[in-house]
């Protein structure tokens, strides 16, 4: 997605590589990547990187939670939903049933699967928690910089996510987070691969959570689809599902799917946008996405108090769990050997520009 040999804006002008280089003692000062330990509570122990653009991005990758994106921040800003659990250790992990959400820690991205996406299952004698494991799994061969590409400054991380079991799975997923000086986007490229010398179920879902204020009662989901409720709670809500509201007592979520129709370059764009937000200048949170790599988008509409949060889901399969998938003959299979990559861009933009 990004352009290699572009000269970078920042503050309103373009600089080229030695007019920056002369105003600095190190790029730091502008923009790069640090990395850190936390080492309070339940969180003690739990790598993060930092990015900072220079162009008012800022933004928190956790190796050790399956090099996901906690806090999101523009120009001082919140854009994600950060949940009461805090960013907590993969220790604290509980596997079973709806023991996930005591880890979910809510953020910018959680990376749901990778062997169930959706409700509790047990298939065929093995028992799945809700939205599998991949978000507690800490990432090896880390590495991360800050560097020239020409007159282009990439500041980006990689990692390595294996879900593995003997007698089961062998998948590693292969992580690159990428954004650059004075840029307000983040490009996510996911290798996966099977490992293993067996066809293996393959589920994921990337749980974006855009919060407040993102998220408000004067936000519009801008999305071309065709939109079905999951349940009953949904189906009341569907004439507002693609509205915020302000955080309602005793909400019950609704969760809705997708199918989105793609811009003429492949690439499918939602934005959640809150044009009223700080006097009318507007913000909001764009993504873009491959249908052809991740072909349902899942909407969790969670408008509660607390809970006050819009889930912007991309996904390769169903939010009802691997037993059902299954048993409707449409569970995602990874044959052995075999890799996929996806892609996915996360943008800030203003109310003018959406």
């Amino acid at each position: 997605m990004f352009e290699g040999d572009i000269m970078p804006h920042l503050y309103g002008n373009h600089y080229a590589v030695d007019a920056l280089r002369r105003r600095v003692g190190d790029m730091a000062q502008i923009a790069g990547v640090r990395s850190a330990t936390l080492n309070d509570g339940n969180e003690a122990g739990v790598r993060i990187l930092e990015f900072k653009t220079g162009g008012g991005l800022r933004f928190t990758v956790l190796p050790d939670r399956g090099m996901d994106i906690a806090d999101a921040e523009f120009n001082g800003v919140p854009l994600a939903w950060c949940s009461s659990t805090g960013i907590t250790h993969p220790a604290f992990y509980e596997s079973h049933g709806l023991g996930w959400l005591r880890t979910f820690y809510g953020g910018l991205l959680v990376t749901c699967g990778l062997m169930n996406v959706g409700v509790a299952a047990e298939d065929n004698g093995e028992s799945f928690g809700i939205h599998g494991r991949a978000a507690n799994i800490p990432a090896k061969n880390v590495r991360y910089d800050a560097e020239w590409r020409g007159e282009d400054y990439v500041l980006w991380a990689k990692g390595k996510v294996r879900e593995t079991r003997v007698f089961g799975e062998n998948v590693l997923l292969t992580r690159t987070v990428t954004t650059r000086l004075g840029s307000c986007t983040i490009e996510i490229e996911d290798v996966i691969e099977n490992c293993g010398f067996q066809d293996t179920p393959f589920m994921i879902l990337y749980h974006i959570n855009a919060g407040f204020p993102v998220l408000d009662e004067t936000s519009e989901l801008l999305i071309h689809s065709k939109i079905t409720p999951r349940d009953a709670a949904a189906r009341r809500g569907l004439k507002v599902a693609r509205r915020g509201a302000p955080p309602t007592p005793h909400f019950q979520e609704q969760v809705y799917h997708h199918q989105v129709t793609p811009d003429a370059d492949g690439w499918a764009t939602v934005a959640l946008v809150n044009r009223a937000f700080n006097n009318g200048q507007g913000i909001g949170l764009q993504i873009r996405y491959r249908p052809d790599e991740l072909p349902h988008f899942w909407q969790w509409r969670m408008v509660g108090e607390g809970t006050y949060v819009m889930g912007l889901e991309p996904a390769n399969c169903s939010v009802l769990g691997r037993a059902e998938e299954r048993r409707r003959k449409r569970l995602p299979m990874l044959k052995a050997g075999e890799m996929k990559v996806h892609h996915l861009s996360l943008r800030v933009v203003t109310a003018q520009e959406a």
